[in-house]
């Protein structure tokens, strides 16, 4: 299996937010399921029993087997819950301004993705959108990778400074420690395998013009500050297949197509 590079998971940020609980989504219009039956000994269970079949759905589609145990483990779990509630109740708890508000607040998120998911089933992406979407995403990618490390400062003096130690054979690994970019001074300022198109064009552009085992000799600026860039090697893009990325890029063209209905949702309504 081809390692996914990082721009496909970057690009689907955007929809992780709006992802609905499957059991919300499929219920909304189906029946009970069959295990209603036997769902909690008789005389004994003080819930409903959708609130069994709805709890057992959601175990088995997050890959719990349907066991006697579970069953057992999901009863339990519903009577202490319903004691719970009562218990709150008498405290008069469910009336209290913070506590009211936020069982309000909590069902309307439930309804929100229950809404956005009909929504997205609605409006399926077409194939060949997804499709579209994967070569541009693939051209952005390119054929090349990079194995490349930096070290991030504010002033641009500094930035030559460290150049200079460099130049008199000072080791890169030892000068990253000067970085402000925390997540890789720690590893000698190594950023692993990149595509260009996973940094800002400053930097790839000086990336992609380095020889390998060379650094900037000048000072490279992004809106982070200023870079000293080595490129420790290159080699072929490894791009993962269309069907293995498809989920992914399916999220993220959903998040654009919720985007462009909120947009205009708001704007319906003066927002």
């Amino acid at each position: 299996m081809h390692k996914i590079p990082r721009i496909f998971a970057a690009l689907v940020a955007t929809a992780a937010l709006l992802s609905a609980p499957m059991a919300l989504a499929q219920d909304a219009k189906s029946k009970a399921a069959p295990a209603r039956a036997d769902a909690a000994a008789k005389g004994k269970d003080l819930y409903s029993a959708a609130y069994f079949d709805f709890m057992l759905k959601q175990r088995t589609s997050q890959g719990q087997p349907d066991s006697p145990e579970m069953r057992t483990a999901v009863r339990d779990e519903l009577n202490t819950r319903e004691l719970l509630v009562r218990e709150a109740k008498k405290e008069g708890l469910d009336k209290t301004p913070a506590v009211k508000t936020e069982m309000d607040l909590t069902s309307q998120t439930v309804l929100v993705r229950a809404f956005m998911a009909e929504y997205l089933k609605a409006h399926p992406i077409p194939e060949d959108q997804m499709r579209k979407e994967y070569d541009v995403i693939k051209g952005q990618i390119g054929d090349k990778e990079y194995k490349v490390r930096h070290i991030l400062v504010d002033k641009e003096d500094e930035a030559k400074e460290i150049i200079a130690a460099l130049q008199k054979g000072e080791k890169f690994e030892k000068l990253a420690e000067r970085s402000k970019d925390t997540g890789s001074k720690i590893n000698g300022g190594d950023l692993d395998w990149n595509a260009p198109a996973n940094f800002v064009k400053p930097f790839s552009d000086a990336m992609v013009a380095l020889q390998k085992g060379k650094f900037t000799t000048t000072p490279v600026q992004s809106q982070f500050g200023w870079h000293v860039i080595q490129l420790d090697d290159v080699r072929d893009a490894k791009v993962p297949p269309y069907d293995e990325v498809k989920p992914q890029l399916a999220q993220r063209m959903q998040g654009k197509v919720v985007e462009t209905y909120l947009k205009d949702l708001r704007a319906k309504n003066g927002l």
